[in-house]
């Protein structure tokens, strides 16, 4: 499979009473070491999210998400977990924890375009019509 490169992507899902475990799927994560890849995407649909959890915090929750992206960047603000290597960045932030924000477990694939693969992927599981 020339030219494929094999990544790993999870979704993020938002758990706002973590004792009941329901969810919502709000963010996605792909690493592809193959084309120096990492990078993730958060979309939610308030109404949604509110309706379902009408408790939710979602100044909180944008935080949060805003802390994710910034480690899986790799930019300073995210403190001293953004200066890992990519590898380890995604590893950090899609281990299992008790949280709001809990990453599902990880999945692996092989793609030519690792953006592209992102997209369609968050389309697929976080984006709904």
């Amino acid at each position: 499979m020339q030219g494929y490169h094999l990544f790993e992507y999870a979704t993020f899902r938002l758990i706002p009473r973590v004792e009941r475990g329901e969810f919502i799927n709000i963010g996605s994560i792909l690493y592809c070491s193959g084309e120096q890849f990492l990078q993730c995407l958060f979309h939610w649909d308030e109404r949604r999210v509110t309706a379902l959890f009408p408790e939710v915090d979602l100044a909180n929750i944008q935080n949060y998400c805003h802390a994710i992206e910034h480690v899986c960047a790799g930019d300073q603000k995210g403190g001293s977990i953004a200066a890992l290597s990519m590898a380890e960045r995604f590893r950090w932030l899609t281990a299992t924890r008790s949280t709001v924000i809990q990453a599902a477990p990880v999945h692996p694939g092989y793609t030519q375009d690792a953006q592209a693969t992102l997209h369609r992927i968050h389309t697929a599981l976080v984006k709904t019509a």
